[in-house]
């Protein structure tokens, strides 16, 4: 098709236009149409394109579409953003501005992307970049072999404004471990770990930021500054405007320029430079933007085509037409949508564009079962076009494959953003916090001590309890530690060192919780004896409908899926918990399930909390059936009572297969014809008596249950193997963490945070849920922001008022939406990226999290503004509460935030009264631990493996702080260390600490042997190794097991007891590393597993 294209006599009449450097200027040019004639004109030309769009949407729009007709990458030069009332930018703006800037400045040939064809939104083009000059000399080139000490090298970086940090995490910063230097720098996907011998470079290797580990070795790598303020070219404080320059300084001088509609382009880039002059950083203050007609000018200094849909009126130069027109909206009915491409495939060549291979393959599927006459005329392609097109002087009609489904017309362009990191430990102690000794009760963290003892020194976890008792526990023993989560009073009961109250208060909560334990297993067990349906796996249709996701899923995704499969594979009813963040694809996971039970004949019911998620979910369903018959409808109070009717009728015939609805579908009149499938919304969110009819429902039919904060104890009970637990952990590719900020209430900062979200083409959520006072906040909005299209949405509103607010929203028709928490649950509009949540201090935890992930959906950096009060004092626990909300910002926090629920509202709150002085008492996940007892115990499985061994050796044993400076990292190597179960795992973490910290200390070796040692010793039947010279003590459980470690012992070996072996070696063997030898060749000469 592009080939024809380039032969094309219009476009070639233009090519010469620009070839003799002249502007040409079409006419005719619809929809997608516009990329295909800019891809075109660079190739018959031999000449990079600069393409000119309005937003940053259609930039994304028409980078799409010219990497699909040209075969070519598109690059895209963003705008960046500045935080309300900061300097801050963007870092990945900056990233991929500085990127792209850095690209053009290397000759062609030493470049390993093209940049062939660049997307720029106008107001990129008008915000500064660094000059040429100022690039280079922000270069630093790290070579292998360079002299070069790590000290220079981290005092470059930060003079080129990169974040000192203890362990990088994002683009922009570093950290430095003695002779390591880790990097992360701007636009790359990969950090760098720069190893030092002295002042000169040893090896530059990239590193994986989850596992830390190395993955490869480059011989030099050339650092780019990240100096954010001379990045955008101008800050408020400290800017030099000689060092601020315009992309054009580096594009070619051979650039062909495109720019569709350019009045309309330049109008709209003098609207947001007097909007951000006149409101983001006022009319006095120093530039941060190029004036529009100098960037006009410069891009004037390059042959320019102008584009247009119809010729424009002030026009001197010749037209050239290409004659190209819209295609009309075709049918909403499939069969005839197809029969309308047939009409058109009579007089053209018809190129209907596929997400993927699957959708391709369907359509065709559903082209051949059409029998059109014409069908051979009508081909597909893979790759995403936004708007088809239909240019009768080529005979060629271009369609969108959601063009003819009416599905998936916004598509998110995958960036370079790395996969999103697991959820970490739930343990991660600070100086202060509130811990659980299990053997001696509840005290206060007082951080690592390094303690001498006969010369010797090891590290230590300082405890303190009651009456200002002190413990110490090795470091190498913090599996015994678990931080304490329970108590709702502010002041927490120590525990008294050397009492038996702890011991009698954990006796105590094992018996409660083991009549808690019969309860759970007594309702597991009568879910298991139930009759449900095996469903059959691995359909090809279920394979189709599978890869013609247009997304690519995580891995938790993929492993969630396999086990959802599983559980439906088996004869009984599935009850399976999914829990993932806010946009972590639970969504896609429950249609696919339901697609299984309705392809084998049977119906599936979404139950959702609120009508308007029951609308979006009834979009979303139905675009994603939409290419098989499939019937999908919505019952709520928003439907008239007529069409309710009809609907109940057609469910109960088998005409519905998904049905989609409130608590209305809980009513008695509700009958389905054979109901296979039930998927719960946010099931927390529903009354006692509805949930008492779905635990009924749960032992006849499958249940999946989606939420997002998993209340505490459903978590525990999943996690305890009491229900099926599915976890999205990982955030998907294209997903940002969301700016979250506490601030007070301002008129300057309302205004400023609204504009910037409609500057960049945005919508906003303005959040109020007093329905009694919603009105004159919105006028107030409205009186703030008049050039916005404001409205209201409350639950109180009339129904059909309601829908139509809802769906002008969702279609672009307001730019803020003054509303209730009816937002709260799975709407999902990817073009509203700021949240202003007014009197945040009123909400709970769980709904602040949830309302902040209504944001964050699409491309942008998403921003979080909680308002506190002016006119009263916010409470001592809704200021702990906002604290978390701010802290847990990133991707995936619902865990953590569930868990500080927990903390903040007591755990009896969430778990049951009768359970709450039991939690209280030992803590949150001691409690679990005692009920998970119960239930093994009464199951008849073997109880926990709670073998630990103490070796004490009168070693230097510890992790030094030379070594690793960070408290909090120390403390994760020594929980690592605890966990190891075996040599394998040892040698990994080994490995490890040499590639991220350097050359492992003899104390780091000393205490890995220690290690081993007492692996070795548990899997023996040892219980404890202690020097007592000259003598080594063995305290011994299993004298069988533990036979082979004495048999043939150089020395003296004396059985004091059937559990107690004083061995004697040799005084030469007492050395440590001697003694660390010989103890570990007798424990492998044992012949136990490990």
């Amino acid at each position: 098709m592009f080939e024809k294209v380039l032969k094309n006599r219009i476009l070639s009449a233009a090519a010469e236009r620009l070839a003799a450097g002249r502007a040409a200027k079409l006419t005719g040019v619809w929809g997608s149409a516009g990329a295909l004639a800019a891809a075109a004109l660079g190739r018959m030309a031999g000449r990079p394109v600069l393409f000119v769009t309005s937003h940053l949407d259609a930039a994304d729009e028409v980078a799409d579409d010219i990497e699909v007709f040209s075969g070519e990458a598109a690059q895209i030069f963003p705008a960046w953003e500045v935080d309300v009332g900061t300097d801050h930018v963007s870092d990945e703006v900056v990233s991929e501005r500085l990127r792209l800037c850095n690209l053009l400045s290397q000759p062609s040939q030493q470049r390993d992307e093209s940049v062939d064809y660049i997307v720029a939104p106008v107001m990129a083009l008008l915000q500064p970049v660094p000059s040429r000059e100022a690039l280079a000399a922000a270069r630093l080139e790290l070579r292998k072999g360079r002299d070069l000490g790590p000290d220079e090298l981290a005092g470059w970086l930060v003079e080129a404004d990169f974040e000192n940090v203890e362990q990088v995490d994002q683009q922009g910063q570093f950290a430095r471990r003695g002779g390591i230097v880790d990097i992360f720098p701007p636009g790359v996907a990969q950090a760098l770990r720069i190893e030092f011998f002295g002042d000169r470079i040893e090896s530059i290797r990239r590193f994986d930021l989850d596992t830390l580990r190395s993955t490869d070795e480059i011989a030099s790598y050339d650092l780019l500054a990240w100096d954010k303020r001379s990045a955008a070219g101008s800050a408020r404080a400290g800017s030099q405007a000689d060092q601020a320059a315009q992309l054009t300084s580096y594009l070619p001088a051979d650039t062909i320029v495109c720019i569709p509609e350019p009045q309309d382009v330049a109008d709209l880039g003098r609207e947001v430079y007097d909007r951000i002059h006149s409101d983001l950083i006022g009319p006095d203050a120093p530039s941060l933007m190029h004036r529009v007609e100098d960037v006009l000018g410069a891009l004037g200094a390059f042959a320019q085509v102008h584009l247009h849909a119809f010729g424009p009126k002030d026009s001197s130069a010749a037209l050239l037409d290409l004659g190209i027109r819209s295609l009309q909206q075709l049918s909403l009915n499939t069969a005839e949508a197809i029969g309308e491409l047939g009409e058109l495939a009579a007089a053209a060549r018809v190129w209907v564009f596929c997400e993927n291979p699957a959708e391709a393959s369907r359509f065709q599927e559903l082209l051949a079962g059409s029998r059109l006459a014409r069908a051979s005329r009508i081909r597909t392609r893979i790759g995403h076009v936004q708007c088809g097109f239909h240019w009768p002087a080529e005979e060629l009609v271009v369609v969108g494959h959601h063009e003819i489904f009416h599905r998936y017309a916004k598509r998110r362009r995958i960036r370079r953003v790395r996969m999103g990191r697991p959820i970490d430990s739930l343990l991660d102690l600070q100086e202060g916090d509130y811990v659980v000794h299990v053997g001696h009760g509840i005290c206060k963290f007082d951080g690592l001590r390094t303690l001498q003892r006969d010369g010797l020194s090891e590290e230590y976890l300082t405890l303190r309890f009651a009456a200002g008792a002190v413990l110490h526990v090795p470091a190498s023993r913090i599996n015994l530690i678990q931080k304490y989560i329970g108590a709702k009073q502010r002041r927490v009961s120590l525990s008294r060192l050397g009492s038996l109250t702890w011991a009698r208060h954990k006796k105590q909560v094992g018996e409660a919780v083991r009549d808690l334990a019969a309860e759970m297993l007594r309702i597991q067990a009568l879910r298991h004896a139930g009759q449900g349906i095996s469903y059959t796996t691995g359909t090809d249709w279920q394979r189709r409908f599978a890869e013609e996701f247009i997304y690519s899923e995580t891995e938790d995704q993929l492993k969630s899926m396999v086990e959802i499969d599983r559980d439906m594979g088996r004869p009984r009813p599935m009850d399976r918990l999914l829990c993932g963040d806010v946009g972590f694809g639970k969504t896609e996971l429950a249609m696919r399930a339901a697609f299984r039970v309705v392809e084998a004949g049977r119906q599936a019911a979404v139950l959702v909390p609120t009508t308007v998620l029951a609308s979006q979910h009834g979009r979303t369903f139905k675009e994603r059936f939409a290419d098989y018959p499939v019937h999908v409808d919505v019952i709520s109070r928003l439907r008239p009572p007529a069409r309710q009717a009809e609907i109940l009728r057609r469910l109960k015939l088998a005409q519905i297969d998904v049905i989609i609805g409130t608590h209305r579908l809980l009513s008695k009149d509700v009958a389905f014809a054979d109901l296979g499938l039930v998927i719960i919304d946010e099931e927390q969110r529903f009354g006692v008596a509805h949930k008492e009819h779905l635990m009924r429902m749960r032992a006849t039919v499958d249940v999946l249950t989606m939420t997002a904060t998993p209340i505490p104890r459903t978590l525990h009970m999943a996690l305890l193997g009491l229900r099926d637990i599915s976890s999205l952990a990982t955030a998907p590719l294209d997903r940002r963490a969301i700016r979250t900020e506490v601030c007070h209430c301002d008129d300057r900062l309302l205004r400023v945070a609204i504009l910037r979200e409609l500057n960049r083409g945005g919508q906003v959520f303005f959040l109020h849920n007093r329905v009694v006072d919603i009105e004159p906040l919105a006028e107030k909005v409205r009186a703030l922001v008049p050039e916005a299209r404001i409205s209201v949405a409350h639950g109180q509103m009339p129904d059909a008022r309601l829908e139509s607010t809802m769906l002008k929203f969702v279609d672009r028709g307001i730019d803020v939406l003054v509303c209730t928490t009816i937002i709260e649950s799975g709407l999902d509009i990817p073009t509203a990226n700021t949240m202003i949540i007014h009197d945040a201090d009123r909400f709970g935890l769980s709904e602040l999290h949830q309302l902040r992930g209504r944001v964050g959906r699409y491309k942008h950096r998403a921003y979080c503004y909680l308002l506190l009060p002016d006119s009263r004092p916010v409470t001592p626990v809704a200021a702990k509460r906002l604290k978390a909300v701010e802290e847990f910002s990133d991707l995936g926090a619902g865990f953590q935030i569930a868990i500080r629920d927990l903390e903040i509202r007591g755990a009896g709150n969430i778990l049951g009264p009768q359970q709450s002085g039991h939690i209280a008492a030992v803590g949150y996940e001691l409690y679990c631990e005692l009920l998970g007892d119960a239930v093994r115990d009464l199951r008849g499985e073997p109880p926990r493996p709670r073998r630990e061994t103490h070796v004490e050796l009168g070693i230097d044993a510890y992790v030094p702080r030379g070594y690793i400076a960070s408290q909090r990292q120390r403390m994760e190597i020594y929980r690592r260390l605890a966990r190891c179960c075996g040599p394998g795992d040892l040698k990994q973490l080994a490995a490890d600490l040499e590639d991220a910290y350097g050359p492992v200390p003899p104390q780091v070796d000393t205490l890995m042997d220690a290690a081993e040692i007492r692996v070795r010793a548990a899997a023996a039947g040892i219980d404890s190794i202690i020097r007592m010279d000259p003598d080594i003590v063995f305290s011994v459980c299993d004298m069988a097991a533990a036979a082979g470690v004495f048999e043939g012992a150089a020395g003296t070996v004396r059985l004091v007891d059937e559990k107690t072996v004083y061995w004697r070696p040799p005084k030469a063997c007492m050395e440590t590393p001697t003694l660390l030898r010989v103890l570990l060749k007798r424990l492998k000469q044992s012949g136990q597993e490990v």
